[in-house]
C-alpha cells in the first residue's frame, strides 16, 4: 500500500443518500469529477473488473459472443429507428467538422440492427447472441445516489438474433437466468418485475431491482401470490362499478370546488363518484398533442400507461392558458364539449354510470356524466397507477409497495427494429423475414453502487469476495528490516504464487491506522503479522463480515489463509438455479452447457 494510488478518507467529501456511494469514497475507489461523472481508483477498477468478468463469463455461458460497436453514432441511425425525435435532451447530440449530425449513444440497438443487416443472410446464420461491455452517455437531468445514477457509464448490452419467436423466447428465458447468477454471484439480491418497455419498445420486458429504500421505483408485489411489477405496468383488481341506468345530465353550481376534495364535500358523494379529469401535452416526436386523461376521483393517473397507449416519447402538464384554448376551464374541466384534444378514458371509468365531471364553465360541475353518451374516448384502456393494498390481479390478495433500483433490464424487441433496417434473413422457405431481436442491459458500475449499498457498516465497505478489490488484507505491525516485515513479506509471496489476491499494507504505520483502513476498504479477510504474533510462532486472521478472529500458525499460514479464500469463493459462486415467471415458464429454454458456477436469486 505504500505505493498505492488514492487515499482512504476519514469522512467523505460531499453528501449522497447512498451510504455505500459514502463508504466507496472513504475507501478510496472512486472520485467526482463532475456531476454524475466518476473516475474510478485502482481499488475501484479491480472492483469493476472484477464484475465485468463476472458478466463475461455468464454471457459465454449461453453462447455470446463479446464484439465492442462505436460510441459516436450518425444520427441517421437513429432517425431510421424513429427514436432521434423520441428521445429528448438525455442523448447528446453533435455535428463532426463536416457538419454531419452524430449522437453520443446511450444504448446500440441501432448499430447492432445495422450489424445484424450485414452479417446475418439465412436462417443457418441464427440464432446468434452477440454483447459488449462498453461505455454510454446519457445525459440524466437529476444525477443522484453516487454511482447509482449517473451520466457516464459502462453498460454490459447483449443482443439476441432469432429466426422465429420461439427462438427468442429460449434466448430471452436464457439471460433472465443468467442475470439472476450475474446478481448473485455479486451479491446483490434482485427481485425480477414485470416493466415498461418505454424508449426501447417491443413487446415483454422485465426489470431487475435491487429492493432497498433509496431506490426511485416503486414495485407492487403480492406476497401470496408472488405478482411483481414496476408501477410503470403493474395492474390491479378493479372494484366492479355500480349497476345503475344512467340518469340525465345536470349542470350545477360549485363555486370554489376546483379539487377532488372539495368536489365531494360540495356535493356530498365520495371521490370515487368523480371523473376526474387531467390536462397534458404528449410529445409524439416532431409535434405535440393536448390530451385528457379521465380517472376516478379516488386513483391516481399512472403517466407511463398512458404514454405507452398513446406512443407518447413523455407528456408534460399543460398550462392554464393551453387549457383554456381547447375549451376547457382548470379545476372545471372535463371532455365533454370538448373536441380539440384526444381523450383517453380509464376502462373503470368508462365502465361506471353518472359520474360527476367538470362543466368547463368556472365555479360548475355536471352530474350523471356518463361515458359514450356525453363524450367519446379515443381511447379507453387502464391507466391508473396500482397502490399498496389494491387487489392482486392473479389472486386478488392486498398488494405491497417497497423502493427499488434496476440494476438490469431485458427486452423482447421482436422485429421492432429489423423491420424499419431491414434486417432480414432467407428462411428455410425461401422466403425472407425479418430477425427477431431481444436486447439485455446491465450497468457495471451500477452494481457496484448497489453491491456497496447491500454490503456495508459504519466502519467501510464489506463487499464480497467475488467482487472486492483484493481477497486478503495483510497488516505488517513493524518497519522495514523488522521480523515481521521479513514474515510478512514471505507471506504475500507464497500467497501470490498460490493465486490469492493480497493488499500488502508496508507502510509500518501504527496498528490502529492501519486496522481502520483494512475495515474501509472491507476485503474479506485480514491477515495481520506482528512481532507479538511472532514470539506465539502466530499470525492473525481476521473475518471483516462476521468479525471474528483467531490464530493460525506460521508454517501453516499460507495454506490456511489460501484454504479459507477458496472456500469463500466456492460459497459466493454456487448461487442455486432460478424457476422462470409464470409468463415465461411455458417456454422450452436451452440447458446450460458450462461455464461459471450457476446461481440465482429468488424470482417470482
Amino acid at each position: 500500500m505504500s505505493g498505492l494510488f488514492g487515499a482512504t478518507l476519514h469522512t467523505a467529501p460531499g453528501s449522497s443518500e447512498s451510504a455505500g456511494h459514502q463508504q466507496l469514497l472513504r475507501a478510496g475507489m472512486v472520485r467526482q469529477l463532475a456531476q454524475g461523472i466518476f473516475s474510478y481508483l485502482p481499488l475501484g477498477w479491480r472492483s469493476i473488473r472484477k464484475i465485468e468478468h463476472i458478466l463475461r463469463e455468464e454471457m459465454a455461458a449461453v453462447a455470446g459472443q463479446e464484439l465492442s460497436m462505436p460510441v459516436a453514432q450518425p444520427d441517421e441511425l437513429w432517425r431510421t429507428s424513429g427514436r432521434y425525435h423520441k428521445v429528448g435532451a438525455e442523448l447528446a447530440r453533435f455535428a463532426d467538422r463536416r457538419g454531419r449530425g452524430m449522437v453520443l449513444a446511450m444504448t446500440h440497438e441501432e448499430a447492432v440492427t445495422e450489424l445484424a443487416r450485414s452479417e446475418i443472410d439465412s436462417y443457418r446464420d441464427l440464432p446468434r447472441m452477440v454483447f459488449q461491455l462498453q461505455t454510454k452517455f446519457r445525459d440524466d437531468p437529476r444525477p443522484r445516489a453516487g454511482l447509482i445514477r449517473v451520466r457516464e457509464f459502462v453498460m454490459k448490452d447483449a443482443y439476441s438474433l432469432d429466426r422465429d419467436a420461439a427462438g427468442l423466447a429460449r434466448q430471452y428465458a436464457n439471460q433472465y437466468r443468467a442475470y439472476f447468477r450475474v446478481f448473485g454471484r455479486c451479491g446483490v439480491p434482485v427481485l425480477a418485475v414485470a416493466s415498461d418497455v418505454g424508449m426501447m419498445g417491443g413487446e415483454l420486458a422485465h426489470e431487475f431491482m435491487y429492493p432497498t429504500p433509496i431506490g426511485e421505483d416503486t414495485l407492487l408485489l403480492c406476497d401470496s401470490c408472488g405478482y411483481r411489477a414496476n408501477r410503470q405496468v403493474a395492474t390491479f383488481a378493479k372494484p366492479t362499478p355500480p349497476d345503475e341506468a344512467a340518469r340525465p345530465m345536470r349542470r350545477f353550481a360549485t363555486p370554489q370546488a376546483a379539487s377532488v376534495a372539495q368536489l365531494a364535500a360540495a356535493a356530498g358523494v365520495r371521490p370515487d363518484r368523480i371523473a376526474k379529469a387531467v390536462f397534458v401535452q404528449a410529445d409524439l416526436g416532431e409535434a405535440e398533442a393536448p390530451v385528457i386523461a379521465v380517472v376516478r376521483g379516488d386513483m391516481d393517473l399512472n403517466e407511463s400507461k398512458l404514454a405507452a397507449a398513446l406512443g407518447a416519447a413523455g407528456l408534460r402538464p399543460m398550462t392554464a392558458d393551453e387549457i383554456a384554448a381547447i375549451g376547457a376551464v382548470a379545476g372545471y374541466g372535463s371532455p365533454v364539449g370538448v373536441t380539440a384534444a384526444r381523450v383517453v378514458v380509464d376502462d373503470l371509468v368508462a365502465a361506471t354510470p353518472n359520474l360527476l365531471a367538470g362543466a368547463n364553465l368556472d365555479g360548475y360541475h355536471l352530474r350523471d356524466v356518463n361515458v359514450g353518451r356525453d363524450f367519446t374516448p379515443e381511447l379507453v384502456c387502464d391507466i391508473v397507477a396500482a397502490r399498496a393494498g389494491d387487489g392482486c390481479p392473479d389472486c386478488g390478495a392486498a398488494l405491497r409497495t417497497t423502493r427499488g433500483v434496476e440494476v438490469g433490464n431485458i427486452f423482447k424487441l421482436g422485429d421492432r427494429y429489423s423491420a424499419v433496417f431491414g434486417a432480414t434473413f432467407t428462411d428455410a422457405d425461401g422466403a425472407r423475414r425479418p430477425v427477431q431481436m431481444g436486447c439485455y442491459g446491465i450497468g457495471v458500475g451500477r452494481l457496484l453502487g448497489c453491491a456497496a449499498q447491500a454490503h456495508h457498516d459504519d466502519r467501510g465497505l464489506t463487499l464480497p469476495i467475488t467482487i472486492a478489490p483484493y481477497q486478503v488484507h495483510l497488516c505488517q505491525l513493524g518497519g522495514a528490516g523488522s521480523e515481521a516485515a521479513a514474515a510478512a513479506q514471505a507471506l504475500y509471496e507464497r500467497l501470490g504464487a498460490a493465486g490469492v489476491e493480497v493488499l500488502h499494507d508496508d507502510r509500518g504505520q501504527r496498528a490502529g491506522s492501519q486496522f481502520a483502513d483494512a475495515d474501509l476498504i472491507g476485503l474479506p479477510l485480514r491477515a495481520t503479522v506482528g512481532a507479538r504474533s511472532l514470539a506465539r510462532g502466530e499470525i492473525e486472521l481476521h473475518d471483516r463480515r462476521t468479525g471474528e478472529s483467531w490464530p493460525v500458525p506460521v508454517g501453516a499460514a499460507a495454506e490456511t489463509v489460501t484454504a479459507a479464500v477458496s472456500d469463500r469463493l466456492s460459497r459466493a459462486n454456487a448461487v442455486p438455479p432460478v424457476s422462470l415467471p409464470p409468463e415465461l415458464a411455458d417456454r422450452p429454454v436451452t440447458a446450460r452447457t458450462g461455464g461459471a458456477a450457476a446461481g440465482s436469486a429468488a424470482a417470482r
